[in-house]
């Protein structure tokens, strides 16, 4: 997930020199994080109480044990996906907790609230309980899940600036939503088993944890990383390509709720029809959509060593860095290098260029094609700035890194031009836009 530096903001100064007016009371930051942690907040103490009301105390105590083991795997799992270009924790702290509370509490209220109307109009609670499955609730939970990802995309669009960071940021809500969706599912099993004297491997907690737990601790990401993926692909696009930025997001969203659907309605495809639908389409989804986010991050690597080298020619890297920075193993012996002989601080500001760097190349790419924003050379800037300040150790532990990880060639040279450990560095120039370079050109 893309990450960036807080770039400063063009003062909107009126003419005549007059001073900028302040923004209302609402428009300030912290009343906004405020009035958003509030949301999240009230929204995860309903959800509590709701669940617990459904499950019981040791219904949801045991539950949210079963529930919360697959969480760190995929928490992992998509910050994995996440190192090339890693955004801040905030972002997903967010993402996680609006699937957790806010997300799962629509859910609830809109999937409850809907079946028990058609069951009312139709006088059929069967067929009532099975199109809430099948229908409501896809629409349902994958729109209030979409909705954390537009927050994003529109308020921290800085950080969202392609399909990994769509996949990401959607992955860790689903995952949110699926740990309080199998804390209810499972903390219910309990219940039933309490009722019915069920107990190990036959009862209907063994059973639920397998399917949703064992099984299918993907099913939810999987759903809601088409949508992600729409939003992906709407960053990439460029500022005047406004049907696409709609309708990408619009028909992941929708691919997700049809894939949701499908799933969901397994269970009435007969006594094999789960595991048909599992295994002749569950499992290939997901294996092709992880190796599609894969690609994607191979990708962004050969981004990074491709437009990094007009900034070694205009002096500001050393000729080593771009293949350092574009890989992942150099990127973190550069980091662990720097930690064992300089310290934690050093292995930090290493891990900042690099992050930096990322960000600096997907920038310029953007610009080469034409996809850059008004502010691209403030932007080029504040980057260079914050590589300049951290150039003497990351150059030093890069450079060490690229040594190590280089190709053997045929020749008793080094493939780039070796340096001392701490270049001669000019001082930091006047910055006026990058000089070897016009972002609106090929």
């Amino acid at each position: 997930m893309a990450t960036s530096p807080p770039y400063p903001t063009h003062p909107s100064v009126p003419t005549g020199g007059a001073l900028r007016r302040h923004p209302h009371w609402w428009q300030r930051t912290w009343v906004r994080y405020g009035a958003l942690i509030t949301l999240l907040a009230i929204s995860g103490l309903v959800i509590l109480a709701l669940v617990r009301e459904q499950t019981g105390t040791e219904g949801f105590l045991v539950g949210l044990g079963l529930a919360i083991l697959p969480v760190p795997l995929l928490i992992a799992a998509f910050r994995w996906l996440d190192r090339v270009e890693p955004g801040p924790w905030r972002n997903l702290v967010f993402s996680f907790a609006w699937g957790a509370c806010a997300a799962a509490l629509i859910a609830i209220v809109a999937n409850s609230f809907a079946t028990r109307w058609i069951a009312t109009a139709t006088a059929d609670p069967a067929s009532a309980d099975t199109l809430g499955a099948t229908v409501i609730a896809p629409i349902v939970e994958e729109s209030a899940k979409a909705a954390a990802i537009l927050l994003l995309f529109l308020f921290r669009r800085r950080d969202f600036t392609g399909i990994v960071d769509g996949v990401v940021i959607a992955g860790v809500t689903a995952t949110g939503f699926a740990f309080t969706e199998n804390i209810l599912y499972l903390g219910t099993a309990f219940g039933t088993d309490q009722l019915t004297g069920g107990s190990g491997i036959a009862s209907v907690t063994a059973a639920t944890f397998f399917v949703r737990v064992i099984m299918s601790p993907f099913a939810h990401p999987l759903f809601t990383v088409l949508t992600g993926i729409g939003f992906g692909i709407a960053a990439l696009a460029g500022q005047r390509q406004h049907l696409r930025r709609v309708l990408m997001p619009l028909s992941g969203l929708l691919l997700a709720m049809g894939m949701h659907a499908f799933w969901n309605g397994s269970a009435t495809f007969g006594n094999f029809g789960f595991f048909a639908v599992y295994g002749g389409f569950m499992v290939p989804a997901f294996g092709l959509l992880t190796w599609l986010v894969i690609w994607t991050r191979q990708r962004e690597l050969r981004t990074v060593r491709e437009e990094l080298p007009a900034y070694v020619a205009a002096g500001w890297l050393a000729p080593a860095m771009p293949f350092a920075l574009g890989s992942m193993r150099a990127r973190r012996l550069a980091r662990e290098y720097a930690g064992h002989h300089l310290g934690k601080p050093a292995a930090r500001a290493v891990a900042q260029y690099e992050a930096y760097a990322t960000s600096l190349a997907f920038l310029r790419h953007r610009g080469r094609r034409g996809r850059a924003g008004a502010d691209f050379v403030v932007r080029e800037g504040e980057l260079l700035r914050e590589l300049w300040s951290r150039r003497q150790v990351a150059r030093l532990a890069l450079e060490y890194a690229a040594r190590v990880t280089a190709p053997p060639v045929p020749v008793a040279v080094p493939p780039w031009p070796m340096t001392a450990p701490y270049p001669a560095y000019q001082p930091y120039p006047t910055y006026q836009g990058h000089p070897a370079y016009n972002p609106y050109q090929s």
